[in-house]
């Protein structure tokens, strides 16, 4: 018998308690970071040396942390169900877990790319430096789709939430744009797990079932309620 298709769209929430602080909130702020020096084109071009900086940091961050149990336990669900990871994080914990269909909304740490082409895309580990070249003699810079920049994944996200059968909302705010208007496309008959320490207003949305916990906690309730356990 075909499986259930499950759809989650995972934001920061699910990686903080893998000890990863994420962008979130109104102060503007990123490890205490202001977003305008670190994470914008106009950024890149003012001071490409302190965006590298900050990214290599984030980089070493994301290596040194492990995938927690919101993130295994997702994986577990492919015995069941057709499980497809939307996130607007950048590390790798999902896969590290071993969810083996993830699309990244907002690029990926542990990848480069030329500051002019997307077509020129490296695995990275360690540090980026100023005269790294991509292959057509343009600095690198981190694959990561900056505020003010187009989110190219948007597009082919968009008909993996039409087609869920099962929908999961865990550990985002739903105020970045525009992943946040991914909710939108979701059917209405479709059942939506919402997982987070404070649930976003989806009050427009029918069919939603809140689950107000850590994402850690409230992925097991997730398992309980779909599987039994």
């Amino acid at each position: 018998m075909e499986k259930k298709k499950l759809v989650v769209l995972t934001g920061a929430g699910i990686s903080a308690e893998s000890g990863l602080k994420t962008f979130r909130g109104n102060d503007g702020l990123w490890e205490g970071y202001d977003i305008e020096d670190v994470a914008t084109p106009r950024a890149w071009r003012r001071n490409p040396q302190l965006v590298l900086d900050f990214y290599n940091m984030r980089r070493k961050a994301v290596i040194a942390a492990m995938p927690n149990i919101a993130h295994f336990g997702l994986a577990d669900l492919e015995e069941h169900y057709d499980v497809h990871i939307v996130t607007q994080n950048i590390d790798d914990l999902h896969e590290r877990a071993g969810s083996t269909k993830v699309m990244h909304l907002h690029g990926e740490i542990l990848k480069m790319r030329s500051e002019h082409s997307e077509t020129h895309v490296y695995d990275i580990r360690n540090d980026i430096k100023m005269g790294d070249m991509a292959a057509d003699g343009a600095q690198l810079r981190p694959h990561i789709v900056w505020f003010e920049e187009p989110v190219p994944m948007i597009e082919y996200a968009i008909p993996v939430m039409y087609s869920a059968d099962i929908f999961v909302l865990i550990g985002t705010s739903l105020v970045v744009y525009p992943a946040a208007g991914l909710v939108n496309y979701v059917r209405d008959e479709v059942p939506k797990y919402v997982i987070d320490r404070e649930i976003p207003s989806v009050g427009h949305f029918n069919n939603v079932i809140r689950i107000e916990r850590p994402a850690t906690e409230g992925v097991l309730e997730l398992k309980r309620l779909l599987l039994g356990q």
